[in-house]
């Protein structure tokens, strides 16, 4: 039976939580992860990017890891690096060529 909870003075079942299958640029296998949390980590890469050009991989993520300190359930990095993969395949940034170590630009 589904647990409901009160919400204003009425019952409503809870809803369950809302998945995406990522992507990955060389075609693997992407993994299901909650949407609230993509759209946090992807937020968080794109905000710390907006504006910068290309910018080294490393950066993008320490900025992520400090913005969500504290205030994010699970691994930053390993989310980190799952959304980041699923942000190239589908485009919306990528890697420069000949950049090392690795720098990445919005596209």
């Amino acid at each position: 039976m589904a647990e409901g909870r009160v919400n204003e003075g009425r019952a409503s079942v809870s809803e369950p939580e809302e998945k995406i299958l990522t992507r990955h640029p060389e075609g693997k296998k992407g993994v299901r992860i909650s949407r609230q949390k993509y759209d946090v980590i992807r937020a968080a890469i794109v905000d710390s990017m907006r504006g910068k050009g290309q910018i080294p991989l490393q950066a993008v993520r320490d900025n992520v890891e400090a913005d969500l300190e504290g205030r994010f359930e699970g691994s930053v990095s390993w989310y980190f690096t799952t959304v980041k993969l699923d942000l190239e395949a589908r485009g919306e940034i990528e890697r420069v060529p000949g950049k090392r170590p690795q720098h990445i630009r919005l596209v």
